[in-house]
């Protein structure tokens, strides 16, 4: 009985501690980002939120695997919108940095776009949302025609 306890107990979780502190990061950059925009950009907040967006992502995938998805070639304009737009914040100009973040932001992850829409689309409450007449047809635009066999 000892031994089935400690096989539970010693079960590997489905994430590490790096893991855990990179969402939690993540999701505090994006509050802060949300925040920024909120409280008409204020540029202390976006950058806040910035850098913990990018240091949640670093935890979360590893700091060699962020530079590797940020200097791959194909990703090269998104990572030159998204850092460009950053400086902007730091220099004081909010509004235009987060249109050219927000470019870079959807240009660096549309790879990842159908795959996030699909798993929120058997969300309890998103899933009936994302299929309402007038927001489906920009849900499945972002989505693409790409779709998984599920």
């Amino acid at each position: 009985s000892t031994q089935s306890t400690w096989e539970l107990n010693s079960a590997p979780t489905m994430f590490d501690d790096s893991k855990k502190i990179g969402i939690g990061l993540t999701v505090l950059g994006l509050v802060f980002f949300g925040l920024g925009i909120l409280l008409f950009f204020d540029k202390g907040l976006l950058a806040l939120g910035n850098l913990l967006f990018l240091s949640g992502f670093a935890f979360l995938i590893g700091f060699r695997s962020t530079l590797r998805f940020f200097s791959r070639p194909r990703k090269l304009k998104g990572t030159l919108f998204f850092f460009g737009g950053f400086v902007l914040v730091l220099i004081g100009w909010p509004f235009i940095g987060m249109l050219l973040e927000i470019y870079g932001f959807f240009s660096l992850f549309k790879d990842f776009f159908p795959v996030a829409i699909t798993s929120l689309r058997y969300v309890p409450f998103l899933g009936p949302l994302l299929n309402a007449p007038g927001i489906k047809q920009v849900v499945d635009s972002l989505q693409g025609s790409r779709r998984p066999p599920v």
